[in-house]
């Protein structure tokens, strides 16, 4: 059997395990079902050594190098399904109640497996490969507790590389840039105290809900008057809340909105908090009212190193031809918290096509089992040029 057909039948393997994962669905660091299937997996292969329970759930595989001697190479897959309702009617459907593997993360870890099989068999490479299969990704900011745990001194990590599909890219085909990739991604509250009274008498009161309003339109100046032009930012308000009485003739105490920003610069991310913070005491202050922001810091900017991007790139390029990867793709203003690896260490994150999809997080998406193979080949590729002898 050839590499490319061991490949191939690995690959067919590996679209039962991605559907057996997509079936039972696990949210944040609960990924109990989820691991368990992963160790029995990587024991089976013959890793050298296996450690799980890192970040409650997340499980690290070592697999050494047949020539030697080497760098220790990180190759993360996220494990966790998101808090929705799946509406695809697959047969493989999601089996539990109100959690669906919506953003792809069941054909990651899939790809992973694919990958780590292979690589146990051949040991083509000078060095190691750790193996990490991270929990929570989706808002829990599982890369970051494991990196607490002492993750990347624990296994000597020298870089760390990630994949992510995207929907609308051709299977088959890749996608990255150096440098920002996709938006470091923070939340706020923002509660707004007046004195409640009735409506037909305003003067007697003072109203938060005006001030709450003309603060919801000046946050937009965030982009339009204390960011460059040429740095992407997007503020969205996402959430308004005043009066709970349902009265429409009463003046309430409170309002009470909020919703994210998001950015592509770290410097613009660092100063957007203060920007945002002067501007409600300002404007509150003005209608006689206060200003309470709860600053709420999400996931920083996913930048890739240079170097490792075009690692990346040539391995890519490698497995599916220069035409069908795009080396300076368009950044994305979702988060990833990746981010929290690639701030410790060199490394790179690519996007890998999962076709006419549904976009990611939609209760009609699904992983394209087609990309297991090029996903697996391409990780494979990326070890060999790390992990040259």
């Amino acid at each position: 059997m050839t590499h490319a057909e061991d490949m191939a039948r690995i690959a067919e393997d590996a679209k039962d395990w991605r559907r057996s994962i997509h079936e039972q669905p696990e949210l944040l660091y609960e990924l109990h079902k989820t691991a368990a299937f992963v160790e029995e997996k990587l024991k089976g292969f013959g890793v050298d050594e296996i450690a799980t329970g890192i970040a409650k759930t997340g499980i690290v595989a070592l697999i050494k190098g047949a020539r030697g001697d080497g760098p220790v190479i990180g190759l993360r897959a996220d494990m966790d399904a998101l808090p929705m309702d799946e509406k695809t009617n697959l047969p493989y459907a999601s089996k539990v109640p109100g959690m669906m593997h919506a953003c792809g993360h069941d054909g990651h870890t899939a790809t992973l497996l694919a990958a780590a099989q292979y690589l146990c068999q051949s040991r083509d490479f000078a060095g190691t490969v750790a193996l990490i299969f991270q929990p929570a990704e989706e808002g829990g900011a599982g890369a970051r507790t494991m990196i607490e745990e002492g993750l990347l001194e624990r296994f000597g990590i020298d870089s760390v590389y990630a994949m992510h599909n995207k929907p609308g890219l051709p299977v088959g085909q890749f996608a990255t840039r150096p440098g920002p990739l996709m938006a470091g991604g923070d939340r706020f509250m923002v509660t707004v105290s007046g004195r409640g009274g009735h409506a037909s008498a305003p003067t007697m009161s003072i109203d938060p809900v005006v001030a709450a309003a003309h603060l919801i339109a000046s946050a937009q100046t965030l982009v339009s008057r204390f960011s460059d032009p040429f740095d992407q930012v997007v503020v969205s308000i996402t959430y308004l809340d005043a009066g709970s009485s349902g009265a429409l003739n009463v003046i309430p105490d409170t309002a009470v909105f909020g919703g994210t920003i998001r950015t592509m610069n770290s410097d613009t991310r660092a100063e957007i908090e203060g920007h945002l913070r002067r501007m409600l005491n300002a404007g509150a202050e003005q209608f006689g009212c206060e200003a309470e922001l709860d600053w709420r810091p999400g996931y920083p900017v996913t930048a890739n190193d240079p170097a490792k991007a075009a690692v990346a790139v040539g391995a890519a390029a490698a497995v599916a031809g220069a035409e069908n990867v795009d080396d300076d793709c368009d950044r994305m203003m979702g988060s990833e918290d990746f981010s929290y690896m690639l701030e410790a260490r060199p490394g790179a994150i690519v996007w890998y096509g999962n076709g006419d999809s549904a976009e990611l997080h939609n209760a009609a998406y699904n992983f394209n089992d087609e990309a297991i193979l090029p996903g697996m080949r391409y990780w494979v590729e990326l070890v060999q040029r790390e992990l040259a002898a």
